[in-house]
């Protein structure tokens, strides 16, 4: 298992980065490695987000003195959503199988998790989200036909989607964890437009099903100090309370987003029209 980590920024400070240094300390460029298990660690909200791409061995989710407990979930609860083809998790000894875009909800207090693919030459990529937790709660199975739908947008403004709620309290219960996917319908381009802030929740965006050529405009900042990151497929971005968190892209894209702070609220945002944007 590898472990990055990456540290909280003042606004006033990442108002002067300049591009490299933007993506430096926000994108992650690289979830997913074959035969490997990466993780980052942000000080934002203390979320630990990454990738699983088990190929011929299972790779295991281990605790330590990066976590400072023996086993990663004793005060910690965790989002999965597989991506890529099927596989399986293994929870405390029993077997969760997920084919792509299916989910998994696991609660603190679970000793051993671990990922399989079906089949190492089309493996699985299960992306992580984990968060700290107070409480206990069971393990849930969350599938795209029992995910929460919400078809919000306009074709007007290119950004009709449906945003598939699979940690969230319409579904299962977590302590603070809130995830799920965004799949936007064919023509439309922008995702959470006009944008938002929640100042009591932190949010990390990956995007996915992109072609290689494909780009996503990724919105960052302040809103009277904006920036933008150009992200590729299977990349993921940081975006601390403070920031505003909007993509547009240059073909089809999805994304998973995944959020923790001080409550499960996912209407709790402070909406931003275009005119307060700098």
């Amino acid at each position: 298992m590898k472990l990055e980590m990456r540290y909280g920024h003042h606004p006033e400070d990442v108002k002067h980065y300049d591009t490299e240094a933007l993506r430096r300390h926000f994108l992650v460029e690289k979830v997913f490695a074959a035969g490997e298990l990466t993780l980052v660690y942000t000080h934002v909200d203390r979320v630990v987000f990454g990738g699983a791409m088990p190929t011929t061995q299972a790779l295991s989710l281990e605790g330590g003195k990066e976590f400072g407990t023996p086993n990663f979930l004793d005060r910690r609860e965790l989002g999965v959503v597989n991506l890529g083809e099927p596989g399986r998790v293994l929870v405390d000894g029993k077997v969760y199988p997920l084919a792509n875009g299916d989910g998994l909800y696991i609660g603190m207090g679970t000793a051993t998790v671990s990922f399989a693919s079906d089949d190492a030459a089309r493996p699985a990529k299960f992306y992580l989200v984990s968060s700290p937790a107070h409480a206990t709660h069971p393990t849930a199975h969350i599938t795209r036909a029992n995910a929460n739908p919400r078809k919000l947008g306009d074709p007007v403004s290119c950004n009709v989607r449906t945003i598939y709620q699979y940690v969230h309290p319409a579904v299962c219960k977590s302590c603070q964890l809130v995830m799920g996917v965004t799949v936007l319908e064919p023509g439309s381009v922008w995702n959470t437009y006009p944008p938002h802030t929640h100042e009591r929740r932190m949010e990390v965006y990956l995007y996915f099903g992109m072609d290689e050529s494909t780009r996503v405009f990724h919105m960052h900042g302040q809103p009277a100090e904006t920036r933008h990151i150009v992200m590729a497929n299977e990349q993921a971005v940081i975006s601390p309370s403070w920031s505003i968190h909007s993509g547009v892209g240059s073909g089809a894209y999805s994304f998973v987003w995944g959020m923790a702070g001080e409550n499960q609220t996912f209407d709790d945002m402070d909406t931003l029209g275009p005119n307060d944007l700098k």
